[in-house]
């Protein structure tokens, strides 16, 4: 495998293309005197399909939240060159978080949630040695209720991103679309979500994978270095 296949996606890259340009864009050169209303709306959303496509290339992999993420933007420009009710916007926008939440919360009724797909995998954990000492220490069964409950937790991030995303875009984009107003408080939007919606999400994964360490270690006596396969 390549190089640039392994290599992982940098956070102020994927914050400058998919956050600031568009919102610097939409905010600025909406004016007839810019680019107009339409065209910087289109070339706005360029740049986070532009870094999704290259993301795509470059892992060479299929993303579920990623092609969500594709759709969300082309909803956005949708309803932006349609000039649609932007009750729509809204709708849109507490949607996409919602499908993964579901997603997530669905998972816990399989027989692979979410979490024990995408974290208590052996590329990540020593999974032999966990298990092993969970059947010595007769916790299994502990160990899945910390897995179910950690995949609800989980879920409930994106609840809280659904409802926080249906809120701010109510609040500031209030012009009708099709207008360089419109335009702007879209801008607006994709700026303030970071802040108040990514980034308390993202603390409350890391407090999900914080209360999931200490619980694995906890029942397996296992230290960090034996958990995690470290190379």
């Amino acid at each position: 495998m390549s190089d640039m296949t392994n290599k992982k996606s940098n956070p102020l890259f994927e914050i400058l293309f998919n956050v600031f340009l568009p919102s610097f864009i939409l905010m600025k050169f909406s004016g007839e005197e810019h680019l107009g209303t339409a065209l910087a709306l289109i070339v706005a959303l360029a740049f986070p399909v532009a870094y999704g496509g290259m993301e795509l290339i470059r892992n060479k992999r299929f993303n579920f939240i990623a092609a969500l993420g594709f759709v969300s933007v082309l909803l956005t420009g949708g309803i932006g060159l349609l000039e649609l009710d932007t009750q729509w916007l809204a709708v849109k926008e507490a949607l996409i978080p919602g499908l993964i939440g579901l997603a997530v919360l669905g998972s816990t009724f399989t027989r692979y949630p979410f979490m024990q797909k995408v974290i208590f995998t052996p590329t990540l954990l020593n999974m032999s040695l966990i298990e092993e000492r969970l059947e010595q220490s007769g916790n299994p069964a502990a160990f899945e209720r910390c897995l179910m409950k950690s995949n609800y937790l989980f879920a409930c991030t994106f609840a809280f991103s659904s409802a926080m995303n249906y809120f701010l875009a109510t609040w500031i984009v209030t012009s009708p679309a099709g207008t360089a107003a419109f335009n702007e408080e879209l801008g607006k939007l994709t700026l303030y979500s970071y802040p108040a919606i990514a980034i308390p999400s993202m603390l409350m994964m890391m407090g999900i994978f914080y209360y999931v360490w200490r619980q694995v270690r906890a029942m397996t006596s296992l230290e960090t270095e034996q958990i995690f396969n470290i190379k």
